[in-house]
């Protein structure tokens, strides 16, 4: 899904135009991008947690030359699925099998 579906989908679902619905998704992703730049968290009961996790540094090999590169260490922004969301995938998931 696309950003431009994610908008219409938005649209449709709270029964607004698709200009609101972007107004209102790019807003969400400014302060969710401003919150975790300050390296707090971003807690959306039932959906997930966006954080920062620091990664640590880590030696790794360059795969044309074969020579050895050290990574430094470095936060980069991760998400923790909620409990709803694990559940909704997970239905997902079953049906799928049948």
């Amino acid at each position: 899904m696309t950003k431009r579906d994610l908008v219409t989908a938005i649209a449709q679902k709270a029964d607004i135009k698709k200009k609101d619905a972007e107004a209102a998704l790019n807003a969400l992703i400014e302060v969710v991008t401003e919150a975790l730049a300050k390296g707090e968290k971003v807690e959306i009961r039932g959906f997930g947690t966006l954080l920062m996790k620091e990664r640590a540094a880590r030696v790794a090999r360059n795969p044309q030359t074969g020579k050895k590169v050290k990574i430094p260490a470095k936060l980069s922004p991760a998400f923790k699925p909620g409990k709803d969301l694990k559940d909704a995938t997970e239905k997902v998931l079953k049906k799928r099998k049948k």
